[in-house]
C-alpha cells in the first residue's frame, strides 16, 4: 500500500484528505495528515470570532471527526528531505522522528510575517489562529470593564484604544467587526461614551484592500473614518514599546490593544527546511497541475497547494501570474490535487488547475460590507448578506453549516452575547491565589474577600 503524506491540516491540507478520502479505494493507500492543531480554522470567521458573531468552536473543523479514514499525526513537520522521501516530525511531547512516504503533499500553510519592531512581539497579538480571535474579544470587553470604574484620564484612554496593523481583508474585517463591537457595547456602559473610543488602522501602502480597485477602497476608508475610526495610510508602526505606539507620520498615543494583521510569510519548513525547488519568494515551485517543479524538470510524486505554493493563474490575462493566497484558491486547489493524485495513481491523465475569481466579499462589521465582481461593486446591508451567506455555504460540513446558522439566527433576536471570559486563558489563578488579589507590579498576593 503506498503511503501519502499530507504537510498542513489547513485549507488545502484538510480537503486534499478529505477528497483523496471519499475517492480512494480500500487499500490504494494509505493517507496521513501531519499537523500540530487537531482541526482546520475557517479563517474567514476570525472577525466575526472577534467581535462575538460566531462562536469560536464552529470556527473551526474537527479533523478526526470529518477525516475517520485518514491517520492524523500531532505535530510539526521540522524538515524534508525528498532525497530520502522522509520528513522530520516534532511531536507535541516526545522526541522527534522520521516519517516515510511514497507521494508528498505540502500545503503547510503561511504563518504571520513580523518584523523586528520594539514592543511588537511584547504587546502585539495576531489574528491568524481561533485562539488569538477569542483573546482580542477577550481583551477588549476586558478594557471596557476596567475604563467604566476610571475616572476621564490616559490611563481610561489607553483602554480604550485599539490599532490595527494591515490593511488587508484579514486587518480590515477584524477592525471594522471590532469596531462595530466597542460600539455595541457601549449602551451596556453608561459611564462611557463614543468620544472615549479610539481606533487606529495602520497601513503602510497608499490604500487598504489591494483585492478590490481603487474607488471601493478608498470608499471603505470614508466609511471606516465617518464611524470614528483613524486610518493612517502610507504609515508604519516604529515602536510598541509598553504599548505606546509610535507612528512613521509622527503620531504617537498609548493603546491596550494591538493587533498585527500585516500579511503573511512562507512556512519555514518550506522557506529553510526542504530540499525541494523554491521561487524567489521562498515559496514552493509548482506546476498548473501542481505538481512540485517545473514542466521541464517536475519532482516525481510530490504536489502541493496553499499558501506555501508557487502555482501559475490560468485565469489571469497577466503573463506569468501567480494564484494568490487566498481561502477560494486554497480550497479548490486543495479539491484539483486530491483528483490529480487519484487520477496518478491510476494511470490516467491529469488536470491543470483553473480558477476564475468569484470576487471578493467583505464584512466591515455587523450590517455593513463591501463586494466586488469585476466592474459590479455592492455596499453595505446587501453585501454584508452576500459575505454571510457565501461563507456559510463554503465552510466545511452541515454539521458547522447548521450550528453557524444558529447562532447568527440567536444573535438577530437576542443581540450579541456580551460576556468576557478572559479568565479562562489563566484557569488556575483562582485556585493558586485562593482567593487573594495579586499585585501586578509585585506579583504579591494580599488576602480578599470572597463571595
Amino acid at each position: 500500500m503506498r503511503e501519502i503524506l499530507i504537510v498542513g491540516g489547513g485549507y488545502a491540507g484538510f480537503y486534499t484528505a478529505w477528497g483523496l478520502q471519499k475517492k480512494l479505494r480500500s487499500g490504494e493507500a494509505r493517507v496521513t495528515v501531519v499537523d500540530p492543531r487537531p482541526y482546520m480554522t475557517y479563517q474567514p470567521f476570525l472577525p466575526e470570532v472577534a467581535a462575538g458573531s460566531v462562536e469560536a468552536r464552529h470556527a473551526v473543523v474537527s479533523l478526526r471527526r470529518h477525516l475517520r479514514g485518514t491517520r492524523l499525526v500531532s505535530g510539526t513537520v521540522t524538515r524534508i528531505s525528498n532525497a530520502d522521501r522522509t520528513v522530520t516530525v516534532r511531536p507535541v511531547r516526545g522526541d522527534a522522528y522520521e516519517l516515510r512516504y511514497d507521494i508528498l503533499v505540502v500545503t503547510a500553510g503561511a504563518v504571520t510575517r513580523t518584523f523586528p519592531i520594539p514592543g511588537l512581539a511584547q504587546q502585539a497579538i495576531g489574528l491568524k489562529h481561533v485562539e488569538e480571535a477569542v483573546a482580542i474579544r477577550d481583551r477588549l470587553m476586558t478594557a471596557f470593564d476596567q475604563a467604566a470604574s476610571l475616572p476621564a484620564g490616559p490611563e481610561r484612554q489607553k483602554l480604550l484604544t485599539v490599532t490595527f496593523v494591515g490593511g488587508g481583508f484579514s486587518g480590515v474585517e477584524g477592525f471594522g467587526e471590532l469596531l462595530s463591537l466597542a460600539t455595541a457595547m457601549l449602551r451596556s456602559y453608561p459611564e462611557l461614551s463614543v468620544d472615549d473610543l479610539s481606533f487606529h488602522l495602520v497601513e503602510a501602502r497608499g490604500r487598504i484592500l489591494p483585492e478590490v480597485s481603487d474607488r471601493p477602497g478608498a470608499w471603505v476608508v470614508r466609511h471606516l473614518e465617518r464611524r470614528g475610526a483613524h486610518v493612517h495610510l502610507n504609515t508604519q508602526l516604529l515602536s510598541a514599546e509598553d504599548g505606546h505606539v509610535v507612528l512613521s507620520g509622527g503620531e504617537e498615543y498609548d493603546s491596550e490593544l494591538i493587533v498585527w494583521a500585516a500579511g503573511n510569510a512562507a512556512n519555514p519548513v518550506v522557506h529553510n527546511h526542504t530540499d525541494l525547488p523554491l521561487d524567489e519568494r521562498g515559496l514552493l515551485l509548482a506546476r498548473a497541475d501542481l505538481r512540485v517543479g517545473t514542466d521541464a524538470e517536475p519532482v516525481p510524486d510530490v504536489w502541493a497547494a496553499g499558501d506555501d505554493a508557487s502555482i501559475p493563474d490560468l485565469a489571469s490575462p497577466v503573463p506569468g501570474a501567480r494564484t494568490v493566497p487566498n481561502a477560494q484558491h486554497a480550497v479548490r486547489q486543495g479539491r484539483r490535487l486530491a483528483s490529480n493524485i487519484v487520477a496518478d495513481l491510476r494511470g490516467r491523465r491529469v488536470r491543470n488547475y483553473r480558477h476564475d475569481s468569484l470576487g471578493v466579499v467583505a464584512t466591515l462589521g455587523l450590517g455593513r460590507g463591501i463586494f466586488q465582481y469585476k466592474g459590479i461593486v455592492i455596499k453595505g446591508f446587501p453585501a454584508w448578506l452576500m459575505h454571510r451567506g457565501y461563507h456559510v455555504l463554503a465552510v466545511p460540513s452541515w454539521e458547522r453549516k447548521i450550528r453557524v446558522l444558529a447562532v447568527w439566527l440567536t444573535a438577530a433576536l437576542t443581540g450579541r452575547d456580551l460576556v468576557s471570559l478572559a479568565s479562562v486563558q489563566h484557569p488556575r489563578d483562582a485556585f493558586v491565589t485562593g482567593g487573594r488579589t495579586q499585585n501586578p507590579s509585585t506579583g504579591r498576593t494580599k488576602e480578599g474577600s470572597t463571595p
